[in-house]
């Protein structure tokens, strides 16, 4: 079976647009903000109020931004970035996916297909595949055209199973595309030919997060009941499962997750401000960090490595779990110490924080935060020194990326634009 071959070839870390970041409902009600903004404007016309407002608008908007891309006619829910390449794919409200360069800010290729929201987006590790999952259930990948430029991209396959695609992750080595669903079911395919590797059943609710470990050899998965599953994808039976029958993981929904580097531990946050530490060797919880707000949903879960100077920096740091950055509806940002379980700073923003995302070295201090309050922020998690500001969104932000390296930083955005800015 081709599964077979799973563990020496394949089996990333999931940087991209992570899962439930649809923040819908109460945050749609941008006009709050009007009111306070009336005093201001004689003040701030200067500041880039060429015409008259819009209607709606009695606020004046900064906007840093150094491209945009508003083709998308709705929000826009999912962002991805290529690898090496200046080009983004975003996935929105239109039932649309689009291929675009984030230098120019110009459409390169139109995703068409999906018959509801285009809410997961994911480039290959390779660069050369891209998938759009959707609302509908579907799964869709488009495949680039030549090897001269990315400029050029063809519809490959359309996968089926999932009845509602929450999220999506390639392999960190192959062309190995993992979905979660709504209806309970974990999918594990085989790119180009499309061949279902794996359905994994175990899940009691809708699966909102997962990832395969870094090391590509297991896959961890989570679910809106609470439960994590650890898995060898070579097998359908789970290696490991956490429940909220164990009361030391009671988390209410299991909302985001992330797995350090190591692939040793994976740290999830809870819909109810929870956040548990579990050991994949051992199976088990091996901290509980309680910074969040109770009742306030932890939305994002990112590892960073502080490399600085010092005797207790690198091996040390590694070996004994590391630093987690865990984001929740709170509009904090905690930074966690796991050799001690201690909080070492906190993040703030001015309402939800809906995704996180770390530099690569030699900047892997660096955290990228975006929220529901219309910024994004980079930090450097070594002392929660706030670095730069991205401005420009009249709405939530609710999925970002990082490019080149880490060099820029794409948004999606629920006012139906993606931006771009340079992270420092």
């Amino acid at each position: 079976m081709a599964s077979e071959r799973v563990e020496d070839e394949h089996f990333e870390e999931g940087a991209e647009g992570e899962e439930g970041d649809e923040f819908i409902d109460p945050n749609d009600v941008l006009v709050e903000v009007a009111d306070d903004g009336d005093h201001p404007m004689d003040e701030y016309d200067e500041e880039g109020m060429e015409g008259e407002p819009m209607p709606d608008e009695s606020i004046v908007y900064e906007d840093n931004s150094t491209q945009h891309f508003p083709n998308h006619n709705g929000s826009v829910f999912a962002v991805s970035t290529h690898p090496t390449a200046p080009i983004a794919v975003s996935g929105g409200e239109d039932d649309l996916g689009y291929i675009w360069d984030f230098m120019t800010g110009e459409e390169l290729v139109k995703l068409t297909g999906h018959s509801d929201s285009v809410t997961s987006t994911g480039f290959s590790t390779d660069g050369e595949l891209v998938a759009t999952g959707g609302m509908d259930g579907k799964v869709r990948i488009w495949r680039r055209v030549g090897k001269d430029d990315w400029r050029t991209w063809e519809f490959l396959t359309e996968l089926t199973g999932p009845d509602e695609v929450m999220w999506l992750r390639w392999h960190p080595k192959g062309n190995v595309l993992l979905a979660g669903s709504n209806d309970t079911t974990v999918w594990l395919w085989q790119l180009p030919s499309g061949n279902t590797m794996q359905v994994f059943a175990g899940h009691m609710g809708p699966v909102t997060c997962g990832d395969f470990t870094p090391d590509g050899k297991r896959i961890v998965t989570a679910d809106a009941e609470g439960t994590l599953i650890y898995w060898d994808p070579r097998s359908p039976s789970p290696v490991f499962k956490l429940t909220p029958s164990d009361a030391r993981f009671a988390l209410d929904g299991i909302t985001s997750l992330a797995i350090n580097p190591a692939s040793t531990l994976a740290v999830v946050g809870g819909a109810s401000g929870g956040v548990r530490v579990v050991s994949l060797s051992k199976g088990d919880v091996v901290g509980a960090l309680a910074g969040h707000k109770e009742g306030e949903s932890v939305e994002a879960v990112e590892f960073v490595e502080l490399a600085t100077p010092g005797p207790l920096s690198g091996g040390a740091a590694a070996a004994s779990g590391g630093v987690v950055v865990t984001g929740a509806t709170d509009g904090k940002a905690c930074i966690w110490d796991l050799s001690t379980m201690r909080l070492r700073a906190t993040l703030e923003h001015g309402d939800a924080v809906t995704s996180l995302h770390h530099l690569p070295p030699p900047k892997a201090h660096l955290i990228v935060s975006a929220s529901v309050d219309k910024v994004l922020r980079t930090w450097d998690a070594r002392t929660g020194t706030l670095v730069r500001e991205h401005k420009g969104h009249h709405g939530p932000i609710l999925g970002a990326a990082l490019g080149l390296g880490g060099g820029v930083v794409v948004s999606a955005g629920d006012d139906g634009v993606c931006l771009v800015w340079p992270t420092e």
